[in-house]
């Protein structure tokens, strides 16, 4: 009897949650250890299927880094990053678009209408969704900053119920071109602020940020973010993360958290518990008011 009292309780504890974010928009960043793990893969439909159930709208938006590099190495394509972009010649945008387009996104989004969700997949190209320029001059190749999110596209898909999977791949003004490869945390947060999402989570293969001693950093607003990059305490891939997180809460969105995606159901504890996991990102009087 007390295990079924338990139950109860977990139930009861969570309404108030599934309350506050009923109707609205979540955006997750499906990344990481979450996205190659075969049980955490379940785990993640699992919770992407509960939320839809309990009227939020989710929009997903997912990486495939790893499978990127993979498939590069078996081509003998090499890789090369700075400051946790990925530099993409002609050669490896051809890959990159293959594998995140096509086997990530499409395998993603059977697996979450096997789960009982109305899912469908696109590419930021799929009416210009997602547009975008070359980084920092072509420096980086084809890698792209974004310029514009048509917001309309993705609206009315989660108006006609559906949940939206989203391969960062933009398009570009230029006919016949490529294409640019946009890192995909970025791409999360550029979506959420076009739909001035309620949150967007990004899932990752740590606990959070970590402080100098290895130590969970609960909450940080810009200035922590700026001051914690300049002494080195956040680096390389972290920096892209951080940094959509905070243009993110600078733009509309309410707040922004980046979490465990190594530990199940980590998307539930973070919405529907009053610890919530991970690191969350405020606006700095929100913080202060915390």
């Amino acid at each position: 009897m007390q295990i079924k009292q338990n139950k109860v309780k977990t139930l009861l504890d969570a309404l108030p949650y599934i309350k506050q974010f009923s109707g609205k928009i979540v955006v997750i960043k499906y990344g990481g250890s979450a996205q190659t793990s075969p049980e955490l893969q379940e785990k993640f439909a699992q919770d992407i299927s509960l939320l839809a159930l309990t009227g939020i709208k989710p929009v997903i938006v997912h990486g495939g880094g790893a499978k990127i590099s993979d498939m590069l190495t078996k081509l003998n394509i090499p890789s090369e990053f700075v400051d946790g972009h990925r530099v993409t010649c002609e050669d490896s945008m051809r890959i990159v678009e293959m594998v995140l387009s096509g086997e990530i996104n499409k395998n993603l989004t059977s697996l979450l209408n096997h789960h009982g969700t109305k899912s469908i997949g696109i590419s930021g190209k799929d009416s210009s969704c997602i547009k975008a320029i070359a980084k920092e001059n072509g420096k980086f190749g084809y890698t792209g900053i974004v310029t514009e999110v048509n917001a309309n596209v993705i609206n009315n898909l989660i108006d006609e119920g559906f949940i939206p999977v989203i391969a960062p791949i933009a398009d570009s003004a230029q006919p016949n071109h490529p294409g640019f490869n946009i890192n995909a945390d970025i791409a999360a947060s550029q979506v959420a602020i076009a739909l001035q999402a309620d949150k967007v989570l990004f899932l990752t293969d740590t606990k959070g940020v970590l402080d100098k001693n290895g130590e969970l950093l609960n909450d940080l607003d810009k200035a922590d973010v700026d001051s914690f990059i300049e002494d080195g305490t956040i680096a390389g891939g972290m920096i892209p993360k951080v940094r959509s997180c905070t243009d993110a809460i600078e733009n509309g969105v309410a707040k922004a958290h980046i979490i465990d995606g190594r530990v199940e159901h980590s998307i539930l504890l973070e919405l529907f518990t009053s610890d919530g996991v991970g690191t969350q990102f405020l606006q700095k009087e929100t913080k202060e008011n915390n």
